[in-house]
Order: C-alpha cells, then structure tokens, then sequence
C-alpha cells in the first residue's frame, strides 16, 4: 500500500471511530439519550453562547503570549492567525498535529521567519503544551485532597503516569538546556541511531550539530521567554476552565470545583490522542464518565460535555477558516536567503558563515 493510501486509509478509520464513538458510544457511557442531551442544549439561551464564545476567543488570545514568547519578532495577531488555523487543520485529521504543524511552517516562513527559528519556537511551545497538560491531573488530584472529594483509581492512575512521562521528558529539557555533556550524549545517540537514514537523504549537518545548535537556540527562547509563554498557558487552560464550570452551570450540573477541574484535567490530557481528530469521541467519553461517577446527571453532563466540545474543538473550524482567510490577505516577504524579520532590522544575512550551522536548517 503506498503512502497516501495509507494515510487515505487512516483518516477515514479515525473519522469512523469518531463518529461511533460519539453517535454510538458516548449516550451509552453517559447512560443517557440523544434526545435528552438535546433538550438540555436547546435550553442553553443564546446569550450564554455567546459569552462562550467569548470565552474561547480569550483563551486563544492568551495562547499568543506563549507564541510570541517563543518567536520574538511575531505579533500578537499573527499568533493569533497561525494558532487557528494549524488548531482548525489539526482538528479536522487524525493526527492531523502532522499537518498543522506543515501549516504553521508555511504562514511563519511566508511572513520572512527562518526556518530555524520557527523549529525552535514549535519545539519549546510542544515542551510548554505537554508539561501543562501533564500538570492538570496533579493539579486536579491536590484540589480534591484539598476539598475531600475523593480520588478515583482512574485519576489517581492518571496523574501518576504523567507524573513519570512528565518528569521524563522535563530532565531530558532541562538536560539539554543546562548541560553541555548531556547534550552531546542524546545528540551522538540520536545520530548513531539516525544518522544513516539522514544521510542517505544527503543531510549535510549531523543530528549531533544540530542538537549542539538548537540547545543554543532553546536557551536564548526559554531565557528571555519562559515567564510570558507559562502566563499564556495558565491564560489559556485557566479560561478554558472557567468555561468548562459556566457550561456545566447551565446545564445545571453543579459539582465542587475540585471535581469540574478533575473532569476537565481528563479531558485536556486526552486530547492528545491522535487516534482521532483532537481527540473527539475519546475526550468526550472519558469526561462524561468522570462526571456521572462523581455524581451528575447523565442527561446534563452529556449536554455539558457536548457543548464544551463544540466551543473548544468545532468553532475552532470556521474560525480557522477566517483566519486562512486573514493570512491569504496578509503581505507576504519573498526572500530567498531565509533572513528573518529580526535580521532585516539590525542588518545581518540569513546566509551561513564559514563554520556556521545553516541557518535554514530545521
């Protein structure tokens, strides 16, 4: 099977789960109906949904500050318009994350950033991203010690496994940051394992250099940017929480805080599974469940959990579209030496000096 039948075949299979894990599946965890899920929606007034909606326009908002903290020299808006449109790409693909980050590359390089500084900025936002969405259950578990709500195996599981994968991949970060032994270490093992690959594609830079140049790269962006891009996760995730709790507050499910946040945690941390796109089907399923164990109503917390998923995961679609839409009408910089907009102010080409890694090297 060639390579795009194969990826053919994966869509169509990710689409299929999700559509049976939503149509199918998800009334049965809920032990609900599609009926009176809907009933419940069709009570939400539309006042309400549009303060969802701003809600989600502010969390995305916040997300910027992670972005341009990570690539100095990109607004805000421009943040704003790569962030929709690699979401509305990745959402619409199992494992479409692929596709969207092909899509970030194309609007960052269009706008005249280099592609080295675009792979750092993709790199530390990824680390950001996982690290936060690790965190939650941890965060989830200590707000249910602290309110007495009791732990479920299935969260305290949870929270364990990214306690490990997140402390994981946090020393091998900080390795590569603080420590240049360590970096030459994954650098070499890395292009033992690779390096033949690589250069049968005729790779002129070994995985060794680039490890070597892009630790020096990461240091300078978490140096100057690790507090402005934490603040735009806590923004993001924070926002996304508060409107989580309003969405299950007008489904009239009203559980203790530590419970909405454990629930939420679930899902945040499942949207990573790319067996789906963003997740559908998976998170919802998960999260329901969470919620009708602590003791919601099935009909309500199915009608809150749908609604969360059309605001956080479906909008983000026709919003990614405008933002297409945006980038199509944006100036576009054509410079074939890969200089960035940084270079162009102070003067310095974006070609390789004598010694120099590429500078286009990813």
């Amino acid at each position: 099977m060639s390579r795009r039948a194969r990826q053919v075949v994966r869509v169509v299979l990710g689409l299929a789960l999700a559509v049976g894990l939503l149509g199918w599946g998800f009334p049965i965890f809920a032990d609900t109906t599609w009926g009176e899920i809907a009933a419940h929606i069709a009570a939400v007034s539309w006042w309400q949904a549009s303060g969802f909606l701003g809600l989600v326009l502010v969390g995305l908002g916040c997300y910027t500050l992670t972005f341009t903290g990570s690539l100095p020299g990109l607004s805000n808006w421009r943040a704003f318009i790569v962030n929709i449109c690699g979401s509305s790409v990745s959402n619409l693909l199992p494992g479409g994350g692929a596709v969207g980050l092909a899509a970030t590359y194309t609007i960052l390089r269009s706008w005249g950033f280099r592609n080295r500084d675009v792979s750092t900025s993709v790199i530390v936002t990824g680390v950001w991203n996982t690290l936060a969405r690790i965190a939650l259950p941890i965060v989830a578990i200590a707000m249910l010690w602290a309110g007495n709500d009791g732990l479920p195996r299935s969260l305290t599981s949870a929270a364990l496994a990214a306690t490990i994968s997140g402390l994981a991949l946090f020393g091998v970060f900080v390795a590569l940051l603080v420590s240049e032994r360590a970096a030459q270490a994954i650098g070499g093992g890395v292009d033992r394992l690779l390096g033949p690959l690589l250069r049968r594609r005729k790779r002129t830079m070994s995985l060794h250099a680039l490890v070597h140049d892009l630790r020096l790269r990461t240091n300078e962006v978490v140096r100057t940017g690790w507090l402005q891009m934490t603040l735009g996760m806590v923004g993001f995730f924070g926002f996304y929480y508060l409107l989580f709790v309003l969405i299950m507050h007008s489904v009239n499910v009203f559980l203790p805080l530590g419970i909405l946040f454990a629930a939420f945690a679930v899902g945040r941390l499942l949207t990573a599974v790319g067996i789906t796109p963003g997740g559908v089907g998976v998170t919802e399923s998960a999260t329901v469940v969470a919620l009708v164990g602590w003791g919601a109503d099935s009909a309500s917390a199915g009608a809150g959990v749908v609604l969360f998923s059309i605001f956080t995961h479906l909008m983000e679609v026709p919003l990614g579209a405008l933002g297409w839409l945006a980038w199509s009408l944006s100036p576009r910089v054509r410079n074939a030496t890969g200089e960035g907009p940084e270079d162009r102010r102070v003067g310095r080409s974006g070609e390789a000096g004598p010694g120099e890694p590429d500078r286009n090297a990813p």
